[in-house]
């Protein structure tokens, strides 16, 4: 496969550009090891980047000292904290309004267990991140969907329709809110953030916003966390380092408390400290408070990728809507003028592994994975999502491949 050719003096310092194709294929994660080696994977959120330095001298000198026990302080709370004051010029991360979880998806189902009952309802905007659908059901509670708009943002209209129909029994309620939105990268703005927080309020219902990918906002959008606008003091937020530094096999995250909610924060059982890795907390806590530097070198190679995936699916992609994220490395691909949805798929929301419609025939036809629309609920079909934080070589060879698929139909 052939380099990029596309400003490879400004790359650099990108580490997108630091690996090979064939360096990629020697890792043993679920993203490279699923499927064949002749496919390029652009699916599961991992980044092909090596660690940031500050990551790695920090894990090397815990490992050389043997520093491999269970977690313990608040340091990770308290890179957080200056990091928020820092990219988003808010001070409201307070450290004894935080608590350690496992990650991300484990402290959500923690913190729905504290906010709601067995049977309670957790309202969601789909398409949204499969997980939300899988982690809820599996904990006995009811998904209820708010489609969001023709815009891929939030339908406050129908946001207020799926709290009445998830308080309309009397019944507890909790909005899940995906702050950036997984897939379609949307970063909500402040006004829509404070409209969702009066609404709740409104209505009664709690909001936990999953904010995992708020370090990753891209040129031309501003990240707002959900806590810092008026009317969310009795929300919860969760987040972690692991999609902007690529920690997923390394877990550790936060559960953040508004002020109203400290109380509740403090009734997490005791052992759910106990799930996350000492060498994640290391390793997540250097990322905030040593990583700006490569994160910033990250997202300038973000901007590009998101530039040439443009272009590419302009020239290769005839038929197919690509989405430009605000924030994330994901794109929402519609492919619903293509008609591939139509073939069978799988299970329906929440079942990852399924493919159907567009995803099954590119890697079928192409041998590219992307992530199969179906799976993230109502919207979801005929859509793909396509992971480009991967090589620009890697990218360009994608899309070249789904376009000669496309015109092989």
């Amino acid at each position: 496969m052939d380099q990029d050719p596309d400003g490879a003096e400004a790359r650099r310092t990108d580490p997108l550009a630091r690996l090979t194709l064939e360096q990629l294929r020697q890792r043993s994660s679920m993203k490279w090891r699923t499927h064949p080696r002749d496919v390029l994977p652009l699916w599961v959120a991992e980044m092909d980047v090596p660690l940031a330095p500050a990551v790695v001298e920090a894990l090397r000198a815990a490992i050389e000292l043997g520093d491999t026990g269970y977690p313990y302080g608040t340091a990770y709370a308290e890179a957080l904290a200056a990091f928020a004051a820092e990219r988003w010029q808010w001070d409201g991360v307070r450290v004894e309004r935080t608590a350690i979880v496992p990650d991300v998806m484990l402290g959500i189902v923690e913190v729905l267990r504290l906010l709601t009952d067995p049977g309670d309802s957790v309202v969601v905007c789909s398409p949204v991140y499969p997980p939300f659908y899988a982690f809820v059901s599996h904990d006995a509670r009811v998904v209820v969907e708010a489609r969001l708009g023709a815009d891929l943002r939030i339908d406050l209209e129908a946001l207020e329709d799926a709290f009445v129909r998830a308080r309309g029994d009397g019944r507890r309620a909790v909005f899940l809110l995906s702050n950036p939105h997984n897939p379609t990268g949307v970063v909500h703005t402040r006004e829509e953030l404070e409209a969702v927080a009066a609404l709740a309020r409104r209505h009664g219902v709690r909001v936990v916003a999953d904010e995992i990918h708020a370090p990753l906002v891209l040129p031309g959008a501003v990240f707002t966390p959900f806590l810092s606008v008026p009317g969310a003091e009795n929300a919860f937020a969760l987040a972690s380092a692991s999609k902007a530094w690529n920690l997923a096999g390394i877990k550790a995250a936060l559960a953040l408390a508004g002020p109203e909610a400290a109380d509740e924060l403090r009734l997490l059982p005791e052992e759910v400290s106990h799930g996350p890795s000492h060498l994640g907390v290391i390793a997540h806590t250097a990322a905030f408070r040593k990583g700006g530097d490569w994160l910033d070198d990250l997202l300038l190679g973000l901007d590009a990728n998101r530039d040439l995936l443009g272009r590419l699916a302009a020239d290769h992609l005839p038929g197919v809507r690509c989405h430009r994220p605000e924030g994330t490395y994901l794109a929402w691909l519609d492919c619903t003028r293509l008609g591939l949805h139509t073939e069978a798929g799988g299970d329906g929301p929440g079942v990852v592994s399924d493919l159907a419609g567009p995803a099954k025939f590119f890697l079928d036809r192409a041998r590219v994975a992307l992530s199969s629309g179906h799976v993230f609920g109502s919207g979801g079909e005929g859509h793909v999502r396509l992971n480009f934080a991967t090589p620009p070589a890697v990218l360009r060879e994608a899309v070249t491949r789904m376009g000669r698929a496309l015109r092989d139909l």
